[in-house]
């Protein structure tokens, strides 16, 4: 902190009264090991000297130089002692007593986490001091981490604790993390090389493939399948690695081939669920610990025909979703029609639900299912609400006949009829040919109850 005086003595060699003479000469050495001359010829009589007005910020170190003769005698006194009085500056060193760290071998992603304590060992106060971590990589490389002040000033004896925590991403291998605490002599310190400690630690890459998830309407579809020409289709990966969030559009490729053949790669918005244009992929980051990346798309598909939906996905690590490309071909039929009901199982014991094809964009909104004696008598009527969940596409319907009548009272073995009533806006729904025509005589069907 700051220099006080200088002492010193010699010794003649004669035993009489010699004409020894002794002179001293005090140099300043800055930060930078540059010498500058502070005081010559210095004679004996002088001392003790008084060297306070030096600057120890300025001069961190000194160099003493002693001149000795004996002019007459030849005979050189000989340098008894010399010393030079200051107010030393604090010291401080790491403590490796108190030391934490997560652990030596993480997930890439996963976030390192580090403390480790610095102790006052000196009579002398500290200020806060400034810490600088880094770290060398896998390929020796250097990365600075962070800067960090201590939380509080260092009474003599006193220890603090300095942390720190950041991911791994980027990191795989082997990393040696450095911690300094009062780097470039911020602070005036006697001795920095035990302000240095190291830990080594591994991080180990993600090899696991994310799962991807497309459904058509909250629907998982078959290849061929007819879907609503204005599909919501649902686009979702799904990763294991919990630190690595899936967030960029860049790891995904998605394309539509059209009913002409022509295919076109689909683009995303520029930023998270802020587009109105439904030519354009929405998309919703993950947000962890549930590593879920969200695309929406709701395009308008006026062409009738056959389409294929492709789609590439990768992890932030670059695990791709699967071996080959998602890929899946659907028709679509603009027209809205309807296919025959038909009822499975046929005959039945306890129950049989009513399969049929939707084409089109709208749903129906009357949907009734009347089931009848062969004398005509009408003893069940199902209503929309009843029959369930309806979508464009294929559909079996959540409503299962039990074989009870409208007053839930068993019915008797036999053959019974049914038909469907289908309006959208009040008008009938056209009726779609297939092959299941031929079981149906003017809109009527036949079901057996067996028991």
């Amino acid at each position: 902190i700051q220099w006080n005086n200088v002492h010193w003595a010699y010794n003649s060699i004669e035993t009489v009264a010699s004409p020894d003479s002794m002179h001293l000469q005090i140099y300043g050495i800055d930060a930078a090991g540059t010498e500058v001359l502070l005081k010559d010829s210095l004679a004996v009589g002088l001392q003790p000297v008084d060297i306070s007005w030096v600057s120890a910020l300025q001069y961190p170190k000194l160099r003493l130089r002693a001149y000795l003769e004996d002019k007459i005698n030849r005979s050189s006194p000989q340098l008894a002692r010399w010393q030079v009085y200051y107010e030393p500056v604090p010291e401080g060193a790491v403590d490796p007593r108190y030391v934490t760290f997560y652990k030596d071998s993480l997930q890439e992603g996963d976030s390192v986490r580090f403390s480790i304590a610095f102790a006052n060992i000196s009579n002398r106060a500290m200020d806060t001091l400034t810490v600088d971590y880094f770290l060398f990589d896998n390929s020796n490389v250097r990365k600075n981490i962070a800067t960090v002040k201590t939380a509080r000033n260092l009474a003599v004896n006193d220890t603090v604790m300095t942390s720190v925590q950041f991911s791994t991403e980027d990191l795989v291998g082997k990393n040696t993390l450095w911690v300094e605490v009062n780097p470039r002599n911020i602070q005036p310190e006697q001795n920095h090389f035990n302000n240095l400690a190291s830990k080594s630690f591994t991080v180990t890459r993600d090899i696991t493939n994310p799962l991807l998830d497309v459904t058509f309407d909250g629907m998982h579809i078959l290849n061929g399948d007819i879907i609503s020409a204005r599909p919501g289709i649902q686009i979702q990966l799904l990763d294991e690695n919990r630190f690595l969030a899936l967030n960029d559009t860049t790891n995904y490729r998605v394309s539509l081939r059209w009913p002409d053949g022509s295919r076109k790669y689909l683009n995303f918005e520029t930023a998270p669920n802020i587009s109105t244009n439904n030519a354009l992929l929405k998309w919703s980051p993950a947000v962890l610990p549930k590593n879920s990346f969200k695309i929406s798309y709701s395009p308008e598909l006026l062409q009738d025909g056959i389409y294929e939906l492709q789609v590439q996905a990768a992890d932030i690590s670059g695990n791709l979703s699967g071996s080959k490309d998602y890929k899946v071909q659907f028709e679509v039929i603009n027209r809205s029609t309807i296919t025959e009901v038909v009822n499975y199982p046929n005959p039945f014991s306890t129950s049989t639900r009513f399969v049929f094809v939707l084409t089109g964009s709208t749903i129906p909104d009357d949907f009734r299912i009347q089931i009848m004696t062969v004398t005509g008598k009408i003893i069940r009527e199902v209503s929309r609400a009843e029959i369930g969940d309806i979508h464009i596409g294929r559909n079996i319907t959540d409503f299962a006949w039990d074989g009870k009548d409208q007053f839930g009272d068993q019915l008797a073995n036999g053959v019974y009829l049914y038909r469907v009533i289908t309006k959208i806006n009040d008008n009938a729904i056209e009726k779609r040919a297939t092959e299941a025509d031929s079981y149906f005589r003017k809109g009527w069907g036949k079901m057996y109850l067996m028991r």
